[in-house]
């Protein structure tokens, strides 16, 4: 015959009470959080898959991040382009005025001026800054891309090459383009930068050279390729866009895979967890009714 003291009955019938509630009580929270594994001591292989996963998203996360700074940047650069262009476009259109002989000197000189004002803007721009303040064509430089010399023509003081930055996945991309890269160019006389050609074709306007209106003919052909230089960097930045779209959409398609891995892996299926959890209230009612029953006993109520 087996003897159960009060005391063992007692720790017996909490312990069983209590893992019926820590049972509830899993449930309950799966239910709130719509996970399955609260604890990795729930699932250990389940749980490491969504810690590896957790982790893949927070990659994803810095990479997105620098996919958007690498955006911002190139929609500055090919900004700054189109104003480089319209600069060039605006000083071919006043070599055109200037190549005619019927212009008078003075209105050569007012072309000048204004050619000496694009200048300054050109130098202007050639420093424009990216979303972090630095240098927007200077490469890896932080301060200036262009200094002026003691002649106050403008040097170049960056990097060789544009910084580059990781997109995630191994995939990488060049922020920009550096000054010389598209400021540099051959014309039909040579090797020259579009600095120089705006200088010395406003300097001829106003009474540098001999023959301005020849000088302003000469300056065609050097315009068109510095115009040609600016559009082939403006295709390079538009390449370079379109290629992080691409990974941008390849990286969302990735995050959505992932979630739907967490859910299989980790998500709990509402409808078996609220059945189980039903089941469970019923099995403690009912436990903590027969313990109150059981605990009400005595020898003496068994003699009345």
């Amino acid at each position: 015959m087996t003897t159960i003291t009060t005391s063992a009955f007692y720790e017996r019938s909490s312990r069983a009470l209590g893992d019926l509630r820590k049972q509830a009580e899993s449930l309950q929270g799966s239910i709130g959080t719509g996970q399955r594994l609260l604890r990795g001591s729930d699932d250990p292989v389940g749980a490491a898959q969504l810690r590896a996963l957790s982790r893949e998203d927070r990659f994803s996360e810095i990479s997105a991040a620098a996919g958007a700074r690498v955006s911002s940047d190139l929609a500055l650069t090919d900004s700054a382009l189109s104003d480089f262009a319209a600069y060039v476009t605006r000083v071919k259109e006043l070599a055109v005025q200037a190549a005619s002989d019927t212009l008078t000197t003075s209105q050569r000189a007012g072309i000048g001026v204004e050619m000496k004002e694009i200048y300054g803007e050109l130098i202007r721009l050639a420093n424009s800054r990216d979303s972090a303040g630095h240098a927007l064509f200077g490469g890896e430089a932080t301060g200036e891309a262009y200094t002026l010399d003691a002649a106050g023509l403008p040097v170049y003081a960056g990097t060789a090459q544009a910084g580059e930055l990781a997109l995630g996945e191994g995939q990488t991309v060049l922020r920009g383009v550096t000054g010389p890269e598209f400021l540099n160019f051959n014309g039909p006389a040579g090797a020259t930068n579009l600095f120089t050609l705006v200088r010395d074709l406003g300097l001829a306007m106003q009474g540098g050279s001999a023959d301005p209106a020849q000088s302003a003919r000469d300056a065609l052909g050097a315009l068109d390729s510095g115009l040609e230089s600016i559009t082939t960097a403006q295709t390079v930045i538009g390449g370079r866009m379109n290629w992080i779209d691409l990974v941008s959409e390849r990286r969302t398609q990735r995050s959505e895979q992932r979630t739907e891995q967490q859910a299989d892996i980790g998500g709990a299926d509402l409808a078996t967890t609220v059945t189980a959890l039903q089941e469970i209230m019923t099995v403690l009612e009912a436990s903590q009714a027969a313990f109150t029953r059981l605990a009400g006993l005595s020898l003496f109520a068994m003699l009345r």
